[in-house]
């Protein structure tokens, strides 16, 4: 069966009952994995270590786990605590967050993102696996650390949040899978391109290598409200330099400069405004269902293996997810 992945927003407003209620809707429907991403109030590992206790099947990712604010050593302690919690279940999303939120929140240099990606996965991977590690790199210095009895029975698969050339190769060189971000679908070549390239360098088969992404969608008849929405929220990663950038070389620059001088002024409604049709199209996904499903095959026949449907907010955040959830179902509960 073709597999599916679901997104549940961050969002301090949904009790851990609704991520549980979320959470085993999404198992009953036959999606593949629920992701929870990690930007700010609560932490990731709790929700979903509240809805390992509510499912059987359905695998649970960080989507993602943001590496700086954590030690590597600390983190695969995480991810042992969610593969019991979730008898082997879990799936690792780390990704290197964002330079002006990790330097102002979390309060720590933003430096050598790419070198402390790949030695936070050097370490991670030989903790899970059971090792004993002693580790001299760049970023740390490591002596005598390993999990004991807490070593994981089976293996955690780690995906890398990957947008840009270097880090798709990462992922093809150490990696178990991808999880992108405003998947635009004229990109998925090019990013699957960069991922073989890193796999071959270190003579891996790419095809081993799980291609997901995050798909932002709404479902439904009134689309110029789900259309609002989306504007406003492509809109607001306009002030973001690495998304804009991302944006940009994926061909919409025109929509981002313009955008960016909009909120640069404090005005979002602006800035949304200069978010065109054709962009949405490309990073989002807005209709009925029927359209919905053959927009997200298309993606799947451009090389995305899961599709990860992400449904953003349209008046109530959990009756929007709840929604999406029924609507695209891959199996009927």
């Amino acid at each position: 069966m073709a597999r599916f992945g679901v997104r549940l927003e961050n969002d301090p407003n949904l009790s851990p009952q609704d991520y549980q209620e979320l959470a085993s809707k999404a198992e009953a429907n036959g999606f593949d994995v629920v992701w929870v991403p990690e930007g700010g109030g609560r932490d990731s590992l709790t929700s979903l270590a509240t809805m390992a206790m509510k499912t059987e099947r359905v695998k649970l990712g960080t989507g993602i786990l943001p590496i700086f604010a954590r030690t590597p050593t600390n983190t695969a302690m995480g991810a042992a605590g969610m593969a019991a919690v979730s008898e082997g279940r879990f799936i690792l999303g780390l990704g290197v967050g964002h330079a002006p939120t990790v330097e102002s929140r979390d309060g720590i240099p933003f430096k050598q993102p790419m070198t402390r990606m790949r030695e936070t996965i050097q370490i991670i991977k030989a903790l899970l696996a059971g090792e004993e590690v002693n580790f001299l790199g760049k970023q740390f210095k490591i002596t005598g650390a390993s999990m004991g009895p807490a070593t994981p029975k089976s293996k955690v698969p780690i995906y890398i949040a990957a947008l840009g050339p270097q880090m798709l190769e990462m992922v093809g060189e150490l990696a178990d899978g991808v999880l992108m971000n405003w998947t635009a679908v004229d990109y998925l070549g090019e990013a699957i391109g960069h991922i073989k390239r890193g796999a071959e360098k270190v003579g891996r088969n790419p095809d081993e290598i799980d291609i997901a992404g995050y798909v932002r969608v709404a479902v439904g008849g009134d689309v110029s409200a789900s259309r609002d929405s989306l504007r406003r929220q492509v809109a607001r990663y306009a002030s973001n330099p690495f998304y804009r950038n991302f944006f940009a070389e994926t061909g919409f620059d025109k929509e981002m400069s313009a955008a960016a001088t909009a909120l640069a002024d404090g005005n979002l409604d602006k800035a949304a405004e200069s978010i065109t049709v054709e962009m949405q199209d490309q990073v989002a996904i807005v209709g009925t269902a029927d359209e919905c499903r053959s927009a997200l095959e298309k993606r799947r026949g451009a090389g995305l293996h899961m599709p990860v449907i992400a449904p953003f907010a349209v008046g109530d955040n959990k009756e929007s997810h709840m929604h999406v959830i029924d609507a695209l179902a891959p199996k009927s509960p």
